[in-house]
C-alpha cells in the first residue's frame, strides 16, 4: 500500500493503462510540456518522458481536439481528454452531445466511442469562468456516463474502469481535492488521500458508496461536498444525530439500489451540491427518490446548494457562496426539528 493524493493516483492510473493497452493516449492543453506542470493540476506530470508519442498537446481549441479524440475513438483508439478547466466544456459541447453521446446509438451499436473526459470543477478563487460545477449540464445526456471522484482510491479505480468502457465517460474531479504540490498547490485544499494497493484494481462506474452509517438522516453528496458532509456528520454526532453519508459518485446513472435502502431506513434526506440549486443534480436525485421511495419519507427532501448567481471572485464571497459543513449541519437540524 502507498498513500497518494488524487493527482498522483490519476497519473499512475493513466500510466498503467497506457502500458497495458497501446491504444490509450492523452490529449489536451499543456499536458506534455517539457519542464511544465503536467496540465493545470499536475496529473500528467512526467508522462511525456515515458510516453512521448501518446501525450498530445493541443492548441486552445476544445471543439477541435474533442473532434480529434472522438474520431480516434471511433477508429479503435482509447483517448483520455484532459479539459484544463471544466467551464471550457461549453466550447466542446457540440462534439460531446451530438457526436460522442449519440454515435453508438445512431449506428445500431456498430460504432463505439471509448472516450474518457477528465473534468476539473469547483470554486477555487479563479472567478466565474473557471469555477463552475459542470456535472449538472451533462447528467441528462443519453449515451454519456458521468462519475464524480472524491478520494484517490476511487479516482484511480474509476479512471481504469472508464478507459476500458466502450462508452464515453466523463469523470468530474474537484480542484480542491487533487492534492497537487508546489506551484499548483491549492489554497483551502481538503485531504482526499487514500491508501492505494500495489495490485491491480478497478472501481465500478455505476455505484454509490456509504461513507458513514447512520439511522436518523441520509446525506447525499459528491466531490468536495462529500467531505463537508462527513465533517457535518461528525458535528451532528455530538448532538446525538446519527447521519448516514452516501457519496453518490455515479451521477449518471444514479445508483438508487444503494441509496434507496438508506432512505427507507432514515426517512429523512438532505442532498448537498456545490453549484446553483435550480436545475442541479440534486433536483434530479430528489425527483428520483420521490418517485421510488416517497412513501418512506417523513419530511420533504431538503437541498443544500449554492445560490442562483455566478461564482464570486472574492475569496470571502466565494466561501459564503459555497455550502460548508456548518450549513449542512444546520440544514439537518432544521429538517429533524
Amino acid at each position: 500500500m502507498k498513500r497518494q493524493g488524487i493527482a498522483e493516483s490519476l497519473r499512475d492510473a493513466i500510466a498503467e493503462e497506457m502500458e497495458r493497452d497501446s491504444t490509450v493516449f492523452c490529449i489536451g492543453e499543456d499536458i506534455a510540456v517539457p519542464g511544465g506542470w503536467g496540465g493545470a493540476f499536475t496529473v500528467t506530470l512526467g508522462l511525456e518522458d515515458r510516453f512521448p508519442d501518446r501525450m498530445i498537446n493541443t492548441p486552445i481549441a476544445e471543439l477541435g481536439f474533442f473532434g480529434v479524440a472522438i474520431g480516434a475513438a471511433l477508429m479503435g483508439m482509447r483517448p483520455i481528454v484532459d479539459v484544463q478547466y471544466g467551464d471550457f466544456l461549453f466550447l466542446a459541447s457540440d462534439q460531446i452531445v451530438n457526436n460522442a453521446a449519440k454515435m453508438r446509438y445512431m449506428s445500431g451499436g456498430d460504432c463505439k466511442v471509448p472516450l474518457v473526459v477528465r473534468v476539473p470543477v469547483g470554486a477555487t478563487g479563479r472567478g466565474s469562468q473557471h469555477a463552475q460545477n459542470m456535472e449538472r449540464y451533462f447528467i441528462g445526456v443519453p449515451g454519456l456516463k458521468a462519475v464524480a471522484v472524491s478520494n484517490a482510491y476511487d479516482a484511480k479505480g474509476i479512471l481504469k474502469s472508464a478507459v476500458r468502457d466502450d462508452n464515453p465517460v466523463m469523470i468530474f474531479e474537484h480542484k480542491l481535492l487533487y492534492g497537487s504540490k508546489g506551484a499548483r498547490a491549492e489554497s483551502g485544499a481538503v485531504d482526499a488521500t487514500s491508501d492505494i494497493p500495489e495490485e491491480e484494481f478497478t472501481v465500478p462506474l455505476d455505484k454509490a458508496v456509504i461513507r458513514r452509517e447512520g439511522s436518523d438522516v441520509t446525506i447525499l453528496s459528491w466531490l468536495l461536498m462529500a467531505h463537508f458532509s462527513m465533517f457535518a456528520a461528525k458535528t451532528l454526532a455530538g448532538d446525538s444525530i446519527h447521519a448516514e453519508v452516501i457519496d453518490v459518485r455515479s451521477l449518471s446513472p444514479i445508483d438508487y439500489e444503494t441509496i434507496g435502502p438508506s432512505v427507507q431506513k432514515t426517512g429523512h434526506v438532505v442532498i448537498v451540491e456545490e453549484g446553483p440549486k435550480t436545475g442541479g443534480v440534486s433536483a434530479e436525485i430528489a425527483a428520483g427518490l420521490l418517485e421510488r421511495f416517497g412513501e418512506y419519507l417523513q419530511a420533504p427532501i431538503l437541498r443544500v446548494a449554492s445560490p442562483d448567481v455566478p461564482v464570486p471572485f472574492s475569496p470571502v464571497l466565494e466561501n459564503a457562496y459555497r455550502p460548508d459543513s456548518r450549513r449542512i449541519a444546520e440544514a439537518v437540524r432544521g429538517l429533524l426539528s
